[in-house]
């Protein structure tokens, strides 16, 4: 079973774990967005150092592909790429609201909360504004709706919880919150982490789901604005 390196920057919390046969090793997590960038190389070298393990001994690096920050995106992104090229391993890209979706669903395991076979999991992450970035899982989380931005309001989600229950989780369940209620929905209150990556990097390694170093980008769902192109 694979040694795998997870790696999740793609919203204001970055963790970085390792995992082997689909149990995690360690966790090493910031809550500083700003610091993304200098958190995720440290954290790999403490992760690996106090595990007596090298870089050398991963099987491959898995990291969240997006949607989410434009900047912690190509944070994650470009750190995977770089332990990848430098030691000739396969890199693993994870949708990150799928990642969400996974950690929503091991809070109620572990909670003893029982969703039935209807329930939806939709996870949110805030897209500034009333805007989110989001996807619909179902109850063994297949996908239902795929990653898209969404413009919150009172009307949001009515063809979904009108029918079925939906838990709602992520970032973004605050704005909802503020408009939306209803006796279908509920919303977790819980962060996501690198942990919750190791079920489907795994996966994902053993279907030899591996993508390609040179035209790997971000999953951004929006066009990133360049301000300079308006010159």
């Amino acid at each position: 079973m694979p040694l795998l390196l997870n790696i999740d920057t793609a919203t204001e919390h970055a963790s970085v774990c390792i995992s082997k046969n689909g149990k995690v090793i360690a966790l090493e997590e910031s809550t500083e967005q700003k610091n993304h960038a200098s958190f995720i190389q440290p954290a790999v070298a403490k992760l690996m150092g106090d595990n007596g393990l090298r870089l050398t001994d991963l099987d491959a690096v898995a990291v969240t592909i997006g949607p989410g920050s434009y900047t912690g995106l190509r944070v994650g992104l470009a750190s995977a790429k770089g332990i990848c090229y430098a030691l000739n391993k396969p890199l693993l890209t994870l949708n990150t609201l799928q990642v969400m979706a996974r950690g929503a669903m091991d809070h109620c395991l572990l909670n003893s909360i029982q969703p039935d076979s209807t329930t939806l999991f939709c996870p949110l992450i805030d897209a500034r504004r009333m805007e989110v970035f989001t996807a619909v899982y179902d109850s063994v989380l297949n996908e239902i709706q795929p990653p898209h931005a969404l413009i919150i309001d009172e009307h949001a989600f009515e063809s979904l919880y009108t029918r079925q229950p939906v838990i709602f989780s992520g970032s973004g369940r605050t704005k909802l919150r503020s408009v939306l209620t209803n006796p279908h929905i509920s919303y977790l209150d819980i962060q996501h982490n690198a942990s919750h990556m190791v079920t489907w990097a795994g996966e994902a390694y053993r279907s030899g789901n591996f993508v390609n170093l040179a035209y790997c980008e971000p999953l951004y769902v929006k066009e990133f604005f360049d301000p300079s192109r308006n010159r």
